[in-house]
């Protein structure tokens, strides 16, 4: 989804650059970093809902960096990243959200998890049980909403 308001220049570069900070190229798996052009240009298209909390983000990495944040040196950015990530937030949710599942829905990435990148109908995709002792907790939860008459 392509959004009327877009990121600024600036605001670009330093998303992209976050987005390489987050996930760098790995070249023992052979997969892109999230600052791949083929996925930046999908990170960039489908922020939706998140636009606004991902300009906040990445204001506030600026404002800690003290410069944008693309300028700064990679222990400046490491530190940075470090402090932004400690103020947790909604903005820290929506551009890791936004990097993620952009970056996970690439087929170079889905091949290198052994998977066949397709949608998950028709053939479907086998998951493993697991511990279903897991939910107890929620089961034994009391009632949280009411019933409508």
């Amino acid at each position: 989804m392509q959004n009327e308001i877009t990121l600024s220049a600036e605001e670009t570069r330093d998303l992209r650059c976050v987005a390489g900070v987050m996930i760098p190229a790995n070249a023992e798996f052979d997969v892109p970093g999230a600052d791949d052009a083929a996925i930046f240009a999908d990170i960039v298209a489908s922020l939706g809902r998140d636009f606004a909390d991902v300009r906040l983000a990445l204001g506030r990495l600026a404002a800690l960096g003290g410069s944008p944040f693309a300028d700064l040196d990679e222990t400046r950015r490491q530190a940075v990243a470090a402090s932004f990530q400690a103020e947790a937030g909604a903005p820290l949710a929506a551009l890791s959200r936004s990097v993620l599942q952009c970056y996970y829905r690439d087929d170079r990435v889905i091949h290198s998890l052994g998977m066949e990148p397709r949608p998950p109908f028709p053939k479907g995709h086998v998951l493993e049980q697991g511990d279903w002792s897991l939910l107890d907790p929620v089961r034994t939860r009391p009632k949280m909403w009411r019933d409508v008459p």
